[in-house]
C-alpha cells in the first residue's frame, strides 16, 4: 500500500492537472501512464548500461540507441538520449514541452516491434497536456515519487484507477481490487495456466492474477521456459475502448508483464473460433449492458442461448473459450441466478448439468457504489462437457471490509482488510470483513462444509435439489431463516408475573416519594 506522502504527491499531481484544464480522468491518468512509461524506460536502460558496465560486456537490451533520433525543422538533430527521462526532466519548460511534444510521443508511436499488442495500442498515443507550465509542474511532481520496485508501481497505478469516480460508457465500471483479489485468491492461477478476462478494461484482473504468481510461484521467474510463458503467452484481454486498451497494456507493463496479449475485440459481436477451447481461467466482470441486436451479435454465441441479454451472453462467451478442465469466476447481477426467462434457465442448466457449477458467493449490494448499487454475485465454474455438478457452496457475504454507501471507506486497519489479511481478524472484526472466512471456508467446500446448517453464512446444496427447483441459484431460495422461539407459557403464569411487577414499580415510587 501507498504511504500518506505518496498519495499526497499523486493529488497534488492530479489536482495540477484539474487547473490545468484537463478534468476527464480517464485522459488525466492516460497522460500520467505516457510519462510514468517513459520513466520506466529510462529506468530499464539505466540498469541495463549498469549491469554492461558491470559485466563488462555490450548493452543486451537498448531502448535509447547512441546517435540521432531526428532533425527538427530548423536543422538542429535531436540525439535519442534527449529524449530519456534523466534528461528532459532538466530541461528549461519550453524545451521539455517541445521535446515531448514532438519527439518523445512519436518515440513512443513508433518504439515498440511491430505487431505487438503495445505497438497496436501506442499507434494512438496523443500528447493533450496543454501548458507548458503543467507538463513541468506533472514532471517534477513525478520526479519526487519514489518508484524503486514493481509494488510500488502497481499501487500507485491503482490508487489512479481508484479516482476513476464515475461509470464509463456500455455499463462500465471499475471492479474493486478486493474482490478482484478474493477471486484470484479462490481460483489460485498456476504457472502453466493461460488466462483471459474478455472484458479487460483497465487489467485489473489479469494484474491481480500476475501477482498472486510472483508472491505464490516465484520459481516460474527462475524457469526460462515458464518466465516465456508469464510475460507472453499467459495474459490475454479483450476490449472495445481504445482508451481502456491503452490504459490496460500499460498497467501489465508497469506491474511487470512484458509481452501481455491485450487486444481490441468486441467480444460479443466477433466470431470465436480463434479462441474457443484456448484458455485454462475466465477472471471476469463483463459489462451488463442490457440488450444488444441479434444482427450484432456473434452467432456461434446465438447458437448456445438465443438472448439479446449481455449477461448471459458472456456467460456463454466464457463456456466457449475455456478449454475442458478449465475454470472461470465472473461476477454476474442477480438476474442471471434467478431470472425466469427461457435463457436465463437454458444458461443455469447447462453450467449444473453439462459442466460443474462450483460455487456462488452473494455480495453485498453496495460493492460496486458509488458506480453502480447493482446487487452482484460470483460465479466459480468448471467447463467439463460431461458434467460433474455434485454439491454447489453457497456463501453469503454481508461485508467487505468497507462502508456500503458512497463513501466506501474502510471499516479496518489496512492490515486487516482483503481476503488474505496481514493480521488475524477477531470475531468483531470478521462482521465488517467476511473474505478471509469465504477463502478458509472455500478450501473446505468438499469437507466439513459439507455438514454446516443452511442458517449460517455458507453451506452446500446438493444439484438434484437444484434441479428440482428449475435451476434457481439464489442463495435466498436455499437459506433457511432461524425464527426466535415464542413465549408460549400458560397466560394465568405471565399475568402473574407482570403483577408482581406491578407491586415493585409501586413500592419504588412510594420510596421515591418518601425520600424527596
Amino acid at each position: 500500500m501507498l504511504n500518506g506522502e505518496i498519495r499526497s504527491k499523486v493529488d497534488q499531481v492530479w489536482n495540477a492537472f484539474w487547473a490545468g484544464g484537463i478534468a476527464n480522468p480517464l485522459e488525466v491518468i492516460e497522460q500520467i501512464t505516457y510519462l510514468l512509461f517513459m520513466r520506466g524506460l529510462d529506468d530499464i536502460q539505466i540498469r541495463e548500461e549498469n549491469k554492461a558496465n558491470t559485466l563488462g560486456k555490450p548493452i543486451e537490451r537498448v531502448i535509447f540507441p547512441e546517435g540521432v533520433y531526428r532533425t527538427d525543422p530548423d536543422g538542429k538533430p535531436v540525439t535519442y538520449a534527449e529524449l530519456r527521462w534523466s534528461h528532459f526532466k532538466n530541461d528549461d519548460p519550453a524545451r521539455m514541452f517541445e521535446i515531448v511534444a514532438e519527439n518523445v510521443f512519436p518515440f513512443l508511436r513508433d518504439m515498440a516491434e511491430a505487431g505487438t499488442s503495445h505497438a497496436h495500442h501506442m499507434k494512438d498515443a496523443r500528447f493533450t497536456i496543454p501548458k507548458q507550465a503543467l507538463l513541468a509542474k506533472v514532471v517534477d511532481m513525478l520526479a519526487e515519487i519514489p518508484l524503486v520496485d514493481r509494488d510500488t508501481k502497481g499501487d500507485l497505478y491503482e490508487y489512479m484507477l481508484g479516482k476513476i469516480a464515475s461509470a464509463g460508457q456500455n455499463g462500465q465500471f471499475r471492479t474493486p481490487r478486493h474482490i478482484i483479489r478474493l477471486m484470484v485468491e479462490m481460483t489460485q492461477p498456476t504457472p502453466k495456466d493461460t488466462i483471459c478476462d474478455p472484458a479487460s478494461g483497465t487489467c485489473g484482473f489479469l494484474v491481480a492474477a500476475g501477482e498472486y504468481l510472483r508472491d505464490n510461484h516465484p520459481e516460474l521467474l527462475r524457469d526460462e521456459v515458464a518466465r516465456k510463458h508469464f510475460h507472453d503467452g499467459m495474459f490475454h484481454g479483450y476490449d472495445f475502448d481504445n482508451t481502456m486498451l491503452r490504459i490496460g497494456s500499460m498497467n501489465m507493463q508497469l506491474h511487470g508483464v512484458e509481452g501481455a496479449d491485450i487486444r481490441y475485440r468486441d467480444s460479443l459481436a466477433t466470431g470465436h473460433a480463434d479462441d474457443e477451447d484456448k484458455y485454462s481461467l475466465i477472471l471476469a466482470n463483463p459489462p451488463f449492458a442490457g440488450s444488444l441486436d441479434y444482427e450484432t451479435t456473434a452467432a456461434d454465441l446465438l447458437s448456445i442461448v438465443k438472448t439479446k441479454k449481455t449477461e448471459l451472453l458472456f456467460m456463454a462467451l466464457f463456456i466457449k473459450l475455456l478449454k475442458p478442465g478449465g475454470r472461470a469466476a465472473v461476477i454476474v447481477p442477480d438476474g442471471v441466478l434467478f431470472g425466469s426467462s427461457k435463457a436465463h434457465k437454458a444458461i443455469r442448466k447447462m453450467l449444473v448439468d453439462d459442466h460443474k457449477l462450483d460455487a456462488i458467493v452473494k455480495l453485498p449490494s453496495g460493492v460496486f457504489k458509488p458506480y453502480a448499487g447493482v446487487s452482484t454475485a460470483i460465479v466459480f465454474f468448471t467447463k467439463t462437457n460431461s458434467g460433474g455438478t455434485d454439491q454447489v457452496w453457497f456463501y453469503d457475504v454481508q461485508a467487505d471490509g468497507m462502508s456500503l454507501d458512497d463513501k466506501r471507506q474502510l471499516l479496518l486497519t489496512e492490515d486487516k482488510f482483503g481476503p488474505v489479511p496481514k493480521a488475524a481478524l477477531s470475531e468483531d472484526e470478521h462482521a465488517k470483513n467476511n473474505l478471509p472466512d469465504v477463502v478458509a471456508r472455500w478450501a473446505e467446500r468438499t469437507g466439513t462444509e459439507r455438514d454446516n446448517p443452511r442458517t449460517g453464512q455458507s453451506f452446500t446444496v446438493p444439484r438434484k435439489e437444484i434441479a428440482a427447483a428449475e435451476y434457481d441459484l439464489s442463495l435466498n431460495r436455499y437459506k433457511e431463516v432461524v425464527h426466535e422461539a415464542a413465549d408460549h407459557r400458560p397466560p394465568k403464569e405471565i399475568i402473574a408475573e407482570l403483577l408482581v411487577l406491578e407491586d415493585e414499580i409501586a413500592m419504588g415510587l412510594k420510596k421515591l416519594e418518601a425520600m424527596l
